[in-house]
């Protein structure tokens, strides 16, 4: 394998910038431009203080170099990450000297992608560096840690270790009849598939509670113009995030930000006003609007206490009648004018809150956070399938158990049993990479950023 370089520290100004190199002349090439205080032996998981020079032999910047020894690397093969200044010219120059005496640039991933490939972690692994990269919580990176530790590796070997183990002994009953081996009963298969049954359907039900984790409550904001959904916003977001004056439909597009609810990220989304629109940029976010509360997991749809309902605010009553739907009755403040009645019979939760006051925020975290049961959410001793890719593969071999379970109950043949057996291995195999298809490899690895 050729040597790669990257850029590892995102782009921008910074105190340090560190360009990495991996491969199996990595030392070599470094030691065409690198110069050290102090000449030594190359020894792994050490540092050395020195200077970068050009092809001139001018100096182009000071720099600490740690070196990582193969097999002992993060890639397992030779490795060196340059720590030099930080900045994009200064970091360049460095990346293009590399490149200039014999490195090649890396791909999105590949670091990452020849840890995969030489065995030092598995796919799922892999994967969940990305996860890390991107976490949006505490909670977030706690799982996806637990998985580039080998939580739910571990979890799906030990379930693709029973199949196989149930395979061999079902294969030799039925190629070597005269060998001294226990038969393969019925209900021995019967047991093995039900227990696996039950340990699928636990990492599918963890997809709940991972989706969460990882992509949050998509929370929608609805209501008239001057009901009070841009000032909500900021007062959820701690800052004046969103334009608000006297002026009716003064949003007309959606703005999206994030806020934490125990450790739970929530996408918080400021709709247009709806109402019949003036002109046609209005109609259009009105539109997006009705769009976006159609697509959310839950709507905030605010009302202003101190007006009488009319057909737009009934309109939005009976759009969120089968949606997760918190009513907010605004501007307590005022005087009340808005028919309770009407408002109660929507059959959703209904809170009165001052925005203006900042009054009753404290009451909305915690409905959002009892509708979706987020204090439920342990990650102690849980493994939480987090990932679209795996949640699918082990939907896949989940259904396979079943259809394996279906046959056993028709009373078919032995043999017919050990193909679904082996349609489970094989999916499970495609979480942790042992019987996964390059293209996919490619796929999965071209989400990295560069230098990862």
């Amino acid at each position: 394998m050729s040597t790669i370089v990257a850029i590892s520290t995102s782009p921008g100004i910074g105190g340090i910038g560190i360009i990495r190199m991996s491969g199996e002349e990595c030392f070599e090439i470094l030691n065409q431009f690198f110069v050290p205080k102090r000449k030594s032996a190359i020894k792994g998981y050490t540092m050395k203080y020195g200077k970068v020079v050009d092809n001139y032999q001018n100096v182009v910047d000071e720099v600490l170099v740690s070196y990582f020894v193969a097999p002992k690397s993060y890639t397992t093969e030779n490795m060196c990450e340059i720590n030099s200044h930080g900045g994009m010219v200064m970091m360049n120059k460095i990346l293009e000297i590399c490149l200039e005496n014999g490195a090649v640039l890396a791909e999105p991933g590949e670091f990452t992608k020849r840890a995969f490939l030489n065995g030092r972690i598995d796919l799922s692994q892999a994967e969940a560096v990305v996860d890390i990269i991107h976490s949006k919580t505490e909670k977030e990176s706690k799982v996806a840690v637990g998985q580039l530790q080998g939580d739910l590796s571990e979890k799906i070997e030990n379930i693709r270790q029973k199949i196989v183990s149930l395979l061999a002994d079902i294969e030799i009953t039925i190629d070597y009849p005269e060998y001294d081996v226990e038969e393969v009963t019925e209900s021995k298969i019967s047991l093995v598939l039900e227990e696996i049954d039950i340990l699928l359907e636990e990492l599918e039900k963890s997809f709940l509670n991972g989706k969460i984790l990882k992509e949050g409550i998509k929370v929608a904001i609805i209501g008239k113009p001057n009901a009070g959904k841009s000032s909500l916003l900021n007062l959820l977001l701690k800052e004046e995030r969103a334009i608000v004056t006297d002026i009716e439909g003064t949003t007309r597009d959606s703005i999206e930000e994030f806020i934490q609810i125990d450790g739970i990220p929530l996408k918080i989304i400021d709709t247009a006003g709806i109402r019949n629109a003036k002109d046609e940029v209005e109609k259009i976010g009105v539109e997006k609007s009705l769009k976006i509360s159609s697509e959310s997991d839950v709507i905030l749809a605010i009302f202003d206490i101190s007006k009488e309902l009319d057909d737009e605010d009934r309109k939005i009553l009976n759009m969120i009648k089968e949606k997760n739907a918190i009513i907010l009755l605004n501007k307590i403040d005022l005087e009340k004018k808005i028919n309770l009645t009407e408002i109660r019979d929507c059959g959703k939760k209904v809170l009165e809150i001052s925005v203006k006051n900042k009054k009753g925020v404290d009451k909305l975290y915690r409905e959002i956070s009892n509708l979706f049961k987020l204090n439920e959410i342990a990650l102690e001793g849980e493994t939480i399938v987090s990932n679209n890719r795996h949640k699918n593969l082990i939907q896949n071999a989940h259904y396979h158990v079943k259809e394996a379970q279906e046959i056993i109950v028709q009373n078919m043949p032995i043999d017919i049993i050990s193909s679904y057996l082996k349609e489970i291995i094989e999916e499970l195999g495609k979480i942790t990479g042992q019987s996964v298809t390059e293209d996919v490899i490619h796929e999965i690895f071209s989400k990295f950023c560069l230098g990862k």
